[in-house]
This record gives structure tokens, C-alpha cells and sequence, in this order.
């Protein structure tokens, strides 16, 4: 029988030679783990307790990334992120710090996570690795410390489930909506406890953002990690990425071209096939209280709003940005609206200042801070107070998970057309 991605990538990493199948529990090496700095202060208190001042296995794939609260603007964060910058310089390990960005976009950018790669950390959506045809996966940090002293981690192989993406769809619509319509068929638990395989047109035409965005929203299905079946584009990306790099894979193996993509044989066997149609897809959005609970934009269209967010790991991408720029240049968004954008990385935000998107989302009226998590953070740009209406692109709209209001989840188009109405509005061609 064939195997499937994941039991690949995992029998190319287990050091026993062990079987990979569905169910088994084996021991996976690890070539990348880090931690950030929510949670990563308890990984360097775990590791003291347990390990004393033992070093790393091995402090070239050992990383530290603060994207949270940056920089921080509470005592708290303030004193987690010095704890680990001490440890760190304590250990020889390299921290991305926060002026760096979201710490799995910056693992893509920086080429520490590459296809076939296995990263483990302390953010639950790490999983968005899959965009490029990596595993990565968000553990506590008590496992987080035992990663950072022996370089593996145990982990039960998952079943894998396929989802085939029937037909194409056509603007305003966006991969935000392609991403919701697999929210709608499959739910909050549709995937629970599985890794998925994507495929079908509208996957194969989907650029490395819109890949982000359709990874980044596994969890919310209840998915261990959604597998996108790298591209000659995504594996040209990671190569160019590799070059030069010391760290990780690279720091035993310097041929970048061994960056090659894993995929399932013809013959691998599923625990459920799910069809998803998007011919004729309309707009989506995701209604309080969950990222499942979506519907058409227009079934509520018109509902006043007073804020919008742009960001996360979900939508932090230039091409975001550029798509909102597109829409609101030469305009201004519409009385009583406060909108914010928080770039995925520094990079991100470099593109933006130098292509002049960010002088076109200034001029409109958005507030424009530097990378991070930004909405998805208590305490950061995005929250909302009691009663407050809210457009977000990010992953989440739990109640208090982006303040106290109404959180609604959308595509950047349809945020940005939003902000211009000042309501819920269906976006125009």
C-alpha cells in the first residue's frame, strides 16, 4: 500500500526505522525547533528545571521567534521576551526578535522550514508549513523543552484525509473564500485529529499567500496540518531561500537543490475523500461566534461596522495588501470606521514601503504598524471593545478572542470594500 505525505515526511524523519502507519507512535526528528515569546519563557523554565545548564542539541536549528506583542507594550511580555533573549545568548541560539514578524512566515521567508522539513514550536498554527509542503505542528512547552535538549519529539502518525477542490472561481473571490467554503462543508471538527491532502485546479492555481491562507485555517477545522502538494513555483521559492543558509538541513547538506517536494504515491490509501465545488463560489464570510459559521456576504450585508483589521497569519501578505490598495486608492474609507494593517513580516512591510502600498493605505486612513501577529494578540492592534463590530482577516473569531465585540471573517477584498461603506457590502467586480 501507498503512503501518504504525511507518513512520508514522517518515515524519512524517524530514527528507528520504525513503520509509519496510521496509529503507530514513533519518535520524529526534528531539523527545526522553536518557541515565541507567548509561552517561550515557560519552555526556558522547563528546560532550567529539567536540564540545568545542559546545552541544545543543536543550537543552528534551535530558534526563538517573537511575534505576539511587539514590541511589547506590557510588563509581562516585556519580561517573557528578556527571559528568553538571556537564555538564548546563554545557549547560542539565534533569536528573531520583534522587529521580525510572524515566526512561521518568517520560518518560510528565512527558509528554516523547506518541503519535506519537520518544525516544531509553540504556536498552534504552525501548522501553516503545509503551504509549502512541510510539517510543523504547535506543541506545549514542556514538550517544547524536551524538543530544544534531544532534537525529536514522540507524535501518533494521523490518518489522512483528502480534500479535492472541484472547479475554479473568478474575482472579487479570492483564496480567503476558497478557505471558507472548505470552513462551510467541513465544519469546526471535520478534520479532527487528521492531517488533509489538498488537490484539484483551484489548488494547483493557487499562488505561496493563497497556499498561507488556506494552510493557516487547518486548525479551525480541527486538523493536525493541511498538506499542499508543492508547486514548481513554491519549491523555486524554498530553493532560492536555501541558498547560503547554515542552519538546519542546510548545516549538514549544502546543495540547495536537494529542497524537492514529497508527495503521495497514486496508491495511498484515506480515511475519507471530501469534495468541495467552488464553480459560481460568491464571497464568503465567517459569522460570530465561529470560523465555521459562515455564509454569503450578501445574507448580511448591511449590518453597520466600526472597525476593520488586515493582517495575521492568515492574511499578512503583500499580495493582501496590494489587493486592498487596489480597491481603496485615491479613497477614503467611510466616517466612524478605524482600520488597521499589521504586516506578516519586516520583508512584507518593506515591499509595501518601497512599491508605495503603504503610502496608498496610509492616504485611505489605515492605521499601519510594524510586523507581528497583531489582532490575534490581547493587548495588540485589533482588538475590539463591548459591542463593536469588527471585518478581520484573521483565522479566529472566538468570543474574547479578538476583544469583547462582534468579530466577522472575510477575504481583504471584501474587508476593504467594508471599510469604504462603512457596513458589510458585498465587494464589486
Amino acid at each position: 500500500m501507498g503512503k501518504t505525505i504525511i507518513q512520508k515526511i514522517f518515515q524519512a524523519h524517524s530514527p528507528d526505522g520504525a513503520e509509519v502507519e496510521p496509529g503507530s507512535i514513533i519518535w520524529l526528528d526534528l531539523d527545526i525547533r522553536s518557541a515565541r515569546d507567548f509561552a517561550g519563557a515557560n519552555v526556558v523554565k522547563n528546560y532550567r528545571a529539567h536540564y540545568g545548564d545542559a546545552p541544545v542539541a543543536d543550537k543552528t536549528k534551535t530558534f526563538f521567534t517573537f511575534d505576539l506583542v511587539v514590541p511589547p507594550n506590557n510588563i509581562p511580555y516585556a519580561n517573557n521576551q528578556q527571559i528568553c533573549r538571556i537564555w538564548a545568548r546563554e545557549q547560542g541560539v539565534k533569536v528573531y526578535d520583534v522587529d521580525a514578524g510572524i515566526g512561521s512566515h518568517v520560518a518560510i521567508e528565512e527558509g528554516l522550514a523547506y518541503p519535506g522539513s519537520t518544525f516544531v514550536g509553540t504556536d498552534s498554527h504552525l501548522n501553516i508549513l503545509g503551504a509549502i509542503g512541510a510539517f510543523g505542528q504547535g506543541m506545549g512547552d514542556q514538550d517544547i523543552a524536551f524538543t530544544f535538549k534531544t532534537g525529536k519529539t514522540w507524535f501518533e502518525v494521523p490518518p489522512t484525509m483528502k480534500v479535492v477542490v472541484e472547479g475554479e472561481y473568478a474575482y472579487p473571490c479570492t483564496a480567503r473564500d476558497l478557505t471558507l467554503a472548505v470552513l462551510r462543508r467541513l465544519g469546526s471538527n471535520g478534520a479532527l485529529g487528521r492531517a488533509v491532502e489538498f488537490y484539484g485546479p483551484a489548488i494547483e492555481a493557487l499562488d505561496l499567500p493563497g497556499r498561507i491562507t488556506l494552510a493557516s485555517q487547518i486548525t479551525e477545522m480541527g486538523g493536525i496540518i493541511g498538506f499542499i502538494p508543492p508547486s514548481e513555483e513554491v519549491l523555486a521559492y524554498a530553493r532560492e531561500r536555501a541558498a547560503g543558509k547554515e542552519t538546519g538541513f542546510f548545516s549538514e547538506r549544502s546543495d540547495k537543490n536537494l529542497v524537492s517536494g514529497v508527495y503521495a504515491d497514486p496508491d495511498a490509501e484515506y480515511v475519507e475523500t471530501v469534495e468541495v465545488d467552488v464553480t459560481d463560489l460568491e464571497p464568503l464570510i465567517a459569522c460570530p461566534p465561529s470560523p465555521a459559521n459562515v455564509v454569503p456576504v450578501r445574507e448580511v450585508a448591511g449590518r453597520r461596522i466600526d472597525s476593520v483589521f488586515l493582517g495575521s497569519c492568515t492574511n499578512g501578505r503583500f499580495e493582501d495588501f496590494a489587493a486592498v490598495a487596489e480597491i481603496v486608492k485615491g479613497k477614503r474609507f467611510a466616517p466612524g470606521v478605524m482600520a488597521s494593517v499589521v504586516p506578516a513580516t519586516r520583508g512584507v512591510f518593506e515591499q509595501m514601503l518601497r512599491t508605495g502600498v503603504l503610502t496608498t493605505l496610509f492616504d485611505a486612513g489605515f492605521i499601519i504598524s510594524n510586523a507581528g501577529c497583531g489582532g490575534c494578540a490581547s493587548g495588540h492592534i485589533g482588538m475590539t471593545g463591548e459591542s463593536q463590530v469588527q471585518i478581520s482577516t484573521s483565522n479566529r473569531n472566538f468570543l474574547g478572542k479578538q476583544g469583547a465585540g462582534e468579530t466577522y471573517l472575510a477575504s481583504p477584498v471584501t474587508a476593504a470594500w467594508c471599510a469604504l461603506k462603512g457596513e458589510i457590502t458585498v465587494p464589486e467586480v
